[in-house]
């Protein structure tokens, strides 16, 4: 499984406003509205069920990056996207440091598989220091694009 296989680029978000969990989450989730991937009302349900999922233990998995994601009725396939903060999202990590890198991920409830792919390889990318640091670079959707399907090319 590719990142490009469910990371929507015209969701992808390179300067984050919000600085808190929620706020960030709820940015995150409109941009996927915005993107034409989610139903408006849509929005808050989703945000919910990826702050449920917050509450059994922080996806801010540290080294300001967080993953976190959820199973929701309301997608028929698996959608994620990219946001990074500028200022640093306070995400409850596990590290205790604020998060500039967010993978978002959402997956309907019946495809457990590749809800744990897309994890996988998400995680596998983020401990590619080199890939985490032009991430952080990145100064457009486009430079996050290319970032992502240069990952993709050493992908199965």
């Amino acid at each position: 499984m590719k990142l490009s296989d469910f990371v929507i680029p015209e969701a992808i978000i390179v300067d984050l406003r919000a600085t808190g969990k929620e706020d960030a989450i709820r940015e995150i989730v409109r941009s996927l509205c915005q993107a034409g991937r989610l139903a408006e009302g849509d929005l808050d349900s989703v945000a919910r069920a990826i702050l449920g999922r917050e509450e059994l233990g922080s996806t801010g998995i540290g080294q300001g990056v967080a993953v976190p994601h959820t199973r929701h009725p309301t997608v028929n396939r698996l959608i994620g996207t990219v946001a990074l903060s500028r200022r640093g999202v306070n995400f409850a990590a596990l590290d205790g440091e604020p998060v500039d890198i967010l993978f978002l991920l959402i997956s309907p409830p019946n495809q457990p598989g590749d809800h744990l792919r897309a994890l996988e390889n998400i995680s596998r990318h983020l401990k590619d220091e080199r890939f985490v640091n032009f991430l952080r670079q990145a100064k457009d959707r486009e430079n996050v694009i290319e970032l992502l399907e240069e990952a993709d090319q050493g992908t199965p």
